[in-house]
């Protein structure tokens, strides 16, 4: 049953858009008919709209399913300053709270109910709900994070799966699955384990072209991160992911030394410094915040500007998603990768010394090699990311690394020969090291202590040095002639892959690494890295009192300050410099709500600037 309300007008004077983005409306308008929905949108894409509009228009509330504490907290005081009502139930509250939460649910006086799995799925809360839709109707089931459903990925809830009953119980309420990410077994799996088979999928580009790609090789990764952070964001906020607790703790803390404002985050710490130090990131301006994946998903802050990975993630499934976390408000952010053959050992050694079945470590294994790809492409990068997600790109990007500054590549094919031959003669059980010191000719106590001065490839490969022998084994282990001997504490083994290689019949062309850059970059070479208007806008006095405004009004209120207004409203702000209260309701994501709460702040602000 449909309310008077029509979606395009609740877009307009409750969120303050003049119109829909990409497949928002479509989605909109199928959910709002009843239909059942898969939605596959990028973040920052606006999936929220797409579940949030449908539940305003049809009749009953909202239930919104989501995993984590933090997201439905930030995403309940949003829609809060929007004036819409809205509650969430999870296990932060007391037994006063929700039970003051329920009783605004029997009165009908909520549009939306944003709710943990768990609780959704006790017998007591699904009798409720029995009860909720023959009262006051239940408008929609809302399914955030839906990839959560999939045994393959690190967010893996198994609680997902019993979401399955809501079609079984409630088989007239329209259901919205939604996620940011999700490759075809992924999308599979949603499918099957919800009951989705005959909903409408709505699947829209993947491509952010926002975000800044680049990924470079390792040397030195802590000062190769502060020049990164000091040439192009210095007061910005970001994500900084390690694969350990112990290199979270010693980063952030070597980050502070440095003179960053940085917090480390990750499921060893206790559950009051997690919370805090992820408040202060989410409410403050230019906190880095320094991760394992435990931190991430469910973090709604629209204007992190960077996320820099010190170690590989796990797929290039699991580095879109984190990558995901930048530039949700549609301006420019940085995804900066460094990496090298250790990443490639220690994570291949990881997979396999887990306790997955065989079946599941040849798909991690798999998902691996693709973000290996993925590193040592020379084609554009937002082409190789689409690709796996099976999207073409109409062309290059122009702003990678790959397109900014195009790979050189060069003919490697006897340096290949040589690399693997060393690998076959030292009996396949030896790492990285130990076979650039035969090939160098280098005659260490472990050398001479298995007779390797003797090999026919002893002192062969003196040619290249010792980065361009360590650039050559990263990429004959990323391109598969070579794999990481787990049993061989790391040794590398022959592929049948290497076999064409060693007999003459394929040549191997790699990636020529690029000099390490040891200079600074001016602020003039800063600003240039950085798109459209909003670089010249950080500067400016009037920006930083926009956004000074903006910070007292979220500390009045205890909020993020993204939750008064998105950077992306305050550059409209910034750029269309309004004059009067009408001029400011013009301004997108300035819906009736706001227009009353914080016009007149604003002006003042913009007015006096004017003096």
């Amino acid at each position: 049953m449909l309310s008077d309300n029509h979606p395009n007008q609740i877009l307009r004077d409750v969120f303050g858009f003049p119109h829909f983005r990409g497949d928002q409306e479509s989605v909109v308008d199928h959910v709002t008919q009843g239909g059942d929905a898969l939605v596959l949108m990028p973040t920052g894409a606006g999936k929220s709209l797409c579940y949030q509009i449908p539940a305003l228009c049809r009749h009953g509330v909202g239930i919104v399913i989501s995993p984590l504490i933090a997201l439905m907290q930030d995403q309940v005081a949003a829609l809060k300053q929007l004036g819409v009502s809205v509650a969430f139930l999870n296990s932060s509250q007391d037994a006063e709270t929700a039970r003051a939460v329920m009783r605004q649910l029997q009165l009908g006086e909520l549009k939306l109910l944003y709710v943990a799995p768990e609780r959704l799925m006790t017998e007591s809360f699904l009798n409720f709900l029995d009860r909720l839709q023959d009262d006051q109707g239940i408008a929609l089931f809302a399914i955030d994070e839906a990839h959560c459903v999939s045994q393959w990925g690190h967010d893996f809830r198994p609680e997902y799966r019993a979401l399955k009953v809501l079609h079984e119980r409630f088989s007239r309420v329209p259901r919205i699955a939604l996620t940011a990410t999700a490759d075809a077994p992924t999308r599979r799996e949603i499918v099957e384990q919800l009951g989705l088979e005959h909903a409408r999928q709505f699947v829209s580009s993947f491509d952010r072209p926002n975000i800044r790609y680049r990924v470079t090789q390792k040397i030195n990764a802590r000062q190769q991160l502060l020049t990164f952070l000091a040439a192009e964001h210095p007061n910005d906020a970001g994500i900084v992911y390690c694969l350990s607790r112990k290199k979270v703790e010693e980063t952030a803390a070597w980050l502070k030394d440095q003179g960053w404002d940085a917090l480390p985050y990750h499921a060893g710490l206790d559950a009051a410094t997690r919370h805090g130090n992820q408040q202060r990131f989410l409410r403050d301006e230019g906190v880095v915040m320094v991760a394992t994946v435990a931190f991430g998903m469910g973090i709604d802050k629209p204007n992190v500007r960077f996320v820099a990975h010190l170690d590989l993630p796990k797929s290039l499934e699991g580095y879109y998603q984190e990558i995901g976390r930048a530039g949700r408000d549609g301006l420019p952010a940085n995804a900066w990768m460094t990496y090298g053959l250790g990443d490639v050992v220690s994570m291949r050694r990881m997979l396999m010394s887990g306790d997955s079945p065989d079946g599941r470590k040849t798909v991690e294994l798999q998902k691996l090699d693709a973000l290996l790809g993925y590193c040592e492409s020379t084609a554009c990068r937002h082409q190789t990311v689409l690709r796996y997600f099976g999207e073409s790109h109409p062309g290059d990007c122009g702003q990678c690394d790959n397109c900014l500054t195009p790979v050189d590549t060069w003919d490697a094919t006897q340096p290949a020969q040589m690399a693997l031959s060393c690998v076959y003669r030292t009996g396949q059980r030896f790492g990285v090291a130990h076979l650039i010191d035969v090939l160098l000719g280098k005659e260490t106590s472990k050398v001479a202590q298995f007779g390797h001065t003797q090999l026919s490839t002893f002192g062969i490969g003196k040619a290249l040095g010792q980065a361009q022998w360590s650039s050559v084994y990263r990429q004959l282990a990323a391109s598969g002639l070579l794999n990481v001997d787990m049993e061989a504490f790391g040794g590398l083994k022959l592929t049948d892959l290497a076999k064409p290689v060693l007999r003459g019949e394929q040549s191997v062309w790699l990636r020529r690494d690029a000099e390490p850059v040891k200079r600074k970059a001016s602020k003039i070479e800063m600003a240039s890295r950085l798109r459209e208007g909003f670089a010249d806008a950080s500067e400016d006095p009037l920006w930083q009192a926009l956004k000074a405004k903006r910070l007292e009004l979220a500390r009045e209120q205890a909020v993020p300050p993204y939750v008064i207004f998105h950077d992306s409203t305050l550059l409209e702000i910034f750029n269309q410099r309004p004059n009067t209260p009408e001029a400011f309701s013009q301004i997108s994501g300035v819906g009736q709500s706001k227009l009353v709460k914080y016009a007149d702040h604003f002006l003042e602000v913009l007015n006096a600037d004017k003096r």
